[in-house]
């Protein structure tokens, strides 16, 4: 079982350089350096004796690669798709016919063989250099380039002979790709999943890791164009990005500012969304939340400052349940925050936002968090933490957005 990530597009220089700091604390006694060695070196290696090539080995097992060599193969191969360089690619599938059918980065996932992988990023003419020299991987590569809303491939893909299948409008439901899925739907694509439950794609959209406010509200808009039935209610406006609707609400419900909302409210049932809280992907809990909770996790600057403009109170407590876990502000969700772990804001925006209108620095909460689809996926429990206490313990930090805490800290927040 591979100890690390391998990257989707690696870097040959860098990997190297592990591979040099792995021997060089092989040497001076590390025992986590020496415990990599014996799980994934496949002879037994005394410490002062080992190589770089020894490293090296070591390294691409950890990665999931047989050895260093291929290694040192996806990264020329995944680079020369990245740079468009036909001749590169044509050349190592020439002098190594089965990178044809293998995943290109020479470890399985969903980025696919060296077409899919074209298509991912809309490399027209790989994709068709690779199909002249037998690549079969058609359909794949056709449903990776809708996911990724490279709409140009995915029709010359069509032409090549890939076809809708059912369910195929997930991908761009779960990547929120508005164009992507608008492109299926165009082709004939049944707006459901491969089972033909018709509420599973607007749940994906929802409660998707993927952070991408455009894309997500073209694909509300197009789920309702399809016959979906989304509920009239100011969660679902943000969803949508409908200012317009939000409006309605607020002349309706003066108290919409503060009110918080329930985890139902936020993704309703009846669109087929999960009871279980931790399904809908998020950083800091939005179940108890006010729309200014929302839109830091879900990225919707323009609807925050809307709101801000309107009144809303960026101190605004978050509910708290009958064990006592919650009563978190927005300024919590600036710390830990699913937008931050998709790479958008990643300067701390949103903190200085919060911070812009009267955060306090120095708020207290009780919060709990399971992540799901990661290796710790147990509940952690935060008991009176300030804001930056909470960042500095949140137990992944992938998700902790540093910049925020550093912003925090400047306007005399502490432990």
């Amino acid at each position: 079982m591979a100890l690390r990530h391998f990257p989707v597009r690696p870097d040959l220089e860098l990997l190297t350089g592990q591979a040099g700091e792995l021997l060089s604390a092989l040497h001076n006694g590390d025992a986590a350096a020496a415990a990599e060695f014996r799980q994934f070196h496949p002879d037994p290696v005394a410490a002062q004796s080992a190589q770089m090539v020894d490293a090296q080995l070591a390294l691409a097992r950890s990665y999931g690669l047989p050895s260093w060599q291929r290694l040192v193969t996806a990264c020329r191969l995944t680079d020369a798709i990245w740079r468009g360089d036909a001749e590169t690619v044509r050349t190592l599938v020439l002098q190594y016919p089965e990178l044809i059918t293998e995943d290109a980065r020479g470890v399985k996932g969903n980025w696919g063989p060296p077409m899919s992988y074209a298509a991912n990023i809309g490399q027209d003419s790989i994709i068709r250099m690779l199909r002249e020299l037998g690549a079969e991987d058609v359909q794949s590569a056709f449903e990776r380039a809708c996911l990724q809303g490279k709409l140009d491939t995915a029709r010359m893909l069509v032409d090549m002979g890939a076809r809708i299948q059912p369910g195929v409008i997930m991908g761009p439901c779960e990547t929120q790709s508005g164009s992507g899925l608008e492109l299926l739907l165009e082709l004939g694509a049944d707006f459901s999943d491969a089972a033909g439950d018709r509420a599973a794609p607007v749940a994906l959209i929802l409660e998707t890791y993927c952070r991408n406010p455009e894309g997500k509200h073209r694909c509300l808009e197009l789920a309702a164009a399809h016959g979906a039935e989304l509920p009239d209610s100011a969660p679902m406006a943000l969803h949508r990005g409908r200012l317009d609707l939000l409006e309605r609400h607020l002349a309706r419900d003066p108290a919409m500012l503060t009110r918080t909302f329930t985890h139902e409210e936020i993704y309703p049932p009846e669109v087929g969304c999960h009871e279980d809280v931790s399904l809908a992907l998020c950083g800091t809990e939005l179940a108890g939340g006010t729309l200014l909770h929302l839109c830091v996790d879900y990225d919707e600057l323009e609807i925050a400052n809307w709101l801000l403009d309107h009144g809303a109170d960026a101190n605004a407590p978050a509910a708290v349940d009958s064990d006592g876990f919650g009563g978190h502000t927005p300024l919590f969700n600036c710390v830990v925050s699913q937008a931050y772990l998709a790479g958008i804001h990643r300067d701390g925006t949103w903190a200085q936002l919060i911070l812009d209108h009267g955060a306090d620095p120095n708020a207290v909460a009780s919060l709990r968090k399971r992540l799901r689809f990661v290796e710790d996926e147990t509940m952690h429990l935060y008991h009176n933490v300030k804001p930056i206490s909470y960042g500095q313990r949140f137990h992944e930090r992938r998700w902790v957005c540093t910049p925020a805490l550093d912003l925090i800290a400047a306007h005399g927040g502490t432990l």
